[in-house]
Order: C-alpha cells, then structure tokens, then sequence
C-alpha cells in the first residue's frame, strides 16, 4: 500500500516516525514534571488529574478510528491530519488561562496523538520485511523508554528557564518537521473508496471507552465514588453489546468482528494487554522503591528503568530473528518467561536491595517487553488482510493503552490501601509522613527513628503492587496457552 523510492526516502520516514513517537511518549512524562507550576499559574488543583485523563481518554477513543481511516483513506494523510491536530492543541494549550481551558485543549491534543503510534507502526509494516521490520519496530518502540528519562530533565529546565508554557509550545516546530518529512519522502498509492464511515460502531465504541476508562479513573481517587461507578460499568457492558451487535450487522464496520475468529489475534492482543498492564506499574513503582527505600535522587530512579529501554531493542532485533523461525507461541513463551522472571524477582527480594540488582532486573524485563510487543504487532499484522493492517493495528494498540489505562488505577488501589493499613497498624505514622519519604527532597524532614517504621511500610505497598503484577503475566502465559495448537505455525 505504502511505497518509497530508495533506502534514503525509507531512513528519512523511519526517522519522521521515531521523532513523532518520542513527541507523543514525551508528552505524558513532561507535563507531569511541569504540573506543580501549571496549578500554581492557573489555580485548579482540584481538576489536576483530568488533564492527564483526557489526554488518554481521546487517544483511547480516537486510535481505532484512525486505523479504520488509515486503511480506507491512506496512512499519509491520516498520518499528517492526526500531527496537525496534535499540535493544534498543543500551542492552544500552551495559550491556556483556565485549568478547563487547558484539560479541553488536551482532549484535542490527545485526538491527535491517536494516530502517531497506530499508523506509525502500520507504515514501518508497508515499508519493511519481516525481520527488519521488527528491529525497526524495537527503535521506534525504545522512543518511550528515552521519553521516560529526558521528559524530566526537560520538563524542569524548560520550566525553569522559559514558562511551562513552552512544553506545549515545543512540539510546534517539531511536528510541522515531521510532516514536511513524511509529506515530502512517504510515497504512497491513491486510495479510491467507497466505503462510509461506521457512525454507529464509532459512536457505541466512543460510549463503551469512555465509560470503562471513567470508571477506573474514579475507581483510583479517594474517596470512591461507587455509584457512579458501577453506573460506568452498566453502561460499559450495554453499549459493548451493541458495539459487537452493530459491527456485526454493518457492511463496513470499523473493527470487523471476523478478526476476533482467529485465536492468534486474540491471543496476541489480551497478552500486550495484560504485560502493558504490568509494564506501566514496573515503570511507576520502580522509582518509588528507589527513592522512598533506597533514598536515591529521582535522576537515578529514572536510571533504573533505563536498561529496560535498551534491552527492549535487543529484543525487538531478537523478536525479529526468531519470527523467520518458529511461532508467535513459542516467542511469546519465552518473552514472558523473561518478564515471569524479573516479575518473581521483584516479589521475594528484600526491602534494601542494592540498587545495582534493579539494573539486572530492568535489563531482564526490558528483554521480555521487547519480544512481546514486538511479535505481538507483528502477529497481528500478519493475521489479517492487507487492507486491514491498520484496524489490526489500532486494535492492538488499543489493547496496550487500556492495559497500562486500567491496570494503574487497580495499582493505585492496592497501593494505596497497603499504605492505609501500614499507617494504622505503626504508631507515630501517618500519610503526609509517607508522601514526604517517597520524595528524597522531603524525606530528611523526617525523624531517623520513624524512617524504618515507613520504609517497610512503602515496601509491603510495593510488594503488593508487584504481587499484582505477577498475576497479570501468570495470566498472559495462561492464555498464550490457548494458542498452542498454532505452537509449529510460523510468520511468513
């Protein structure tokens, strides 16, 4: 579908895609760095949270449109509307006065980040083979892991030195680069279509991921709103039927129900769910350990996940190598017997573990994720029709962002009610004295005697959170089992 002239035209793509990834990966980390200075210019501590929430409620909601969009009307396109619309809402977010303001800016910029990782992924699809289509996946995968580690250092310097305004504004002259490349060096055919947009599907799948994604949004604050809550879930479940019951009936439909007939997809796609889910805690409470128990300065709790980035690459490029020789079961078995064993790691070692072992443990990690998202993408792709790579796609990216969506509120929960217990079962503690410790520029204003009462505190929170984590991937080996049958079927 997607075509270009010479290995230049393909490199300077490649590298189009990878700058609007980390653009996109970048955006979560830097704001949050920025936050504190944005409620304090604005005013609206109260409604802090949305500003992260619907960023990730729109992209949510808008990826699989894209990737229907990407295979009716063309990637290029969809592509370049997608960064227009990102950073439309970018700069008019930066020219926020108003807390709602800006959360409604944000929902437009998460509209426009929608499309980055979906059609990005589609487009390294159309214009590499199989093997060195994975190694490039793993680089443009590794923008999140880089994202994770600059987005502080420069969110703090652009707030410090220019007005946090600036980290939205940033991604202005950067986007409309990564359009001029695409625009000028993706070579693509015409698309001619008939086809009518899914208004119903896009409408009921609209409903279903709003109401799901809300209800775990509440389900992580305090105090618990659980009428509202169950009330998200009805509606989740009511318009889920009718998503499946429209898609079925419709001639076009957005998501085709007869990708969910091939057990490879399915399975692919609960798998990346469930280890996203446990890649997103990893990534949160690592640094908390870190920090809260260790100590360390927040620079190097970013350094502890940092070999998960790279030996995320090393598995893509190792993902790539094995797809050419056996079946996505058998990769899958071994990217989760990784991840399975930084998982067991993280359970049963000590509160005070040194923190070159959480070196060992990334890289171990780092290693499975690579694998997993890698064949996964591939997997998918790879199961359904050219004229569906973009839905297949989407979907599996949707089935990641939900994953790390959901599953942080259920950490949060865990986490949170650990605390609760520890704090009322250790005398002379309290939560303000546990946000004080997980932040090392706060945590010599506590007594030295009170110090390892909290700390094990953290720890017995954090080791429930990994308890947690443990059982998603318990899961997802569980059911890749449900692929076994395929176990001799190799990618070709």
């Amino acid at each position: 579908m997607t075509k270009t002239a010479t290995k230049s035209n393909v490199t300077l793509v490649t590298i189009a895609l990878f700058v609007a990834t980390f653009m996109a990966a970048i955006e979560g980390t830097i704001v949050s760095t920025a936050m504190p200075t944005i409620v304090g210019d604005l005013r609206g501590v109260s409604l802090m949270n949305w500003v992260f929430s619907i960023f990730l409620l729109t992209n949510a909601i808008a990826t699989p449109i894209y990737g229907k969009l990407a295979d009716s009307v063309g990637r290029k396109p969809m592509f370049i509307g997608g960064i227009l619309i990102f950073i439309f809402g970018s700069v008019m977010s930066g020219l926020s006065h108003s807390m709602v303001v800006l959360i409604f800016w944000r929902a437009v910029q998460g509209i426009g980040a929608g499309s980055i990782m979906p059609i990005s992924n589609t487009i390294i699809a159309d214009i590499y083979p199989l093997e060195k289509r994975a190694q490039v996946l793993g680089l443009n995968s590794s923008a999140w892991g880089i994202a994770s580690v600059i987005a502080p250092l420069l969110g703090g310097f652009i707030v410090d030195h220019l007005s946090w305004h600036w980290i939205f504004f940033i991604n202005l002259p950067i986007g409309l680069i990564v359009m001029m490349m695409v625009q000028l060096f993706l070579h693509e055919d015409k698309h001619h279509t008939e086809s009518k947009m899914d208004i119903m599907g896009t409408t009921w799948l609209t409903i279903m991921l709003l109401a799901v994604m809300y209800a775990f949004q509440l389900v992580g604050q305090d105090p618990i709103k659980w009428q509202i809550v169950a009330a998200c879930f009805l509606v989740t479940i009511i318009a889920t039927i009718m998503f499946i019951r429209t898609e079925r009936l419709a001639a076009d439909p957005l998501i085709p129900m007869e990708l969910f007939d091939n057990r490879t997809f399915v399975v692919q796609n609960i798998v990346v769910f469930l280890v996203s889910g446990f890649l997103i805690g990893y990534e949160v409470y690592l640094p908390d350990w870190t920090q809260g128990i260790l100590g360390l300065r927040a620079s190097m709790a970013g350094f502890a996940v940092t070999p998960s980035s790279l030996m995320w690459i090393v598995g893509s490029f190792l993902a790539g190598k094995l797809l050419a020789r056996t079946s996505p079961y058998r990769i899958i078995n071994l990217s989760l017997f990784f991840i399975l064993t930084g998982a067991i790691i993280m359970v049963l070692i000590p509160a005070y573990t040194p923190f070159v072992a959480f070196l060992g443990i990334s890289m171990i990690c780092g290693t499975g994720f690579g694998l997993t998202v890698t064949t996964s993408i591939i997997s998918v792709q790879n199961e359904v029709k050219p004229t569906q790579i973009g839905v297949a796609t989407s979907f599996n990216t949707l089935c990641r962002t939900l994953g790390q969506t959901l599953m942080i509120s259920i950490f949060g929960i865990v986490m949170n009610m650990t605390m609760l217990r520890g704090v009322r079962q250790t005398k002379g503690t309290s939560l303000k004295m546990m946000d004080k410790l997980i932040n090392p520029l706060t945590a010599n204003e506590l007594s030295d005697k009170i110090l390892p009462a909290l700390r094990q505190v953290l720890y017995h929170s954090l080791h429930n959170v990994f308890v947690v984590g443990l059982i998603l991937i318990v899961i997802a080996y569980f059911a890749n089992l449900a692929d076994r049958k395929n176990k001799k079927q190799r990618i070709n």
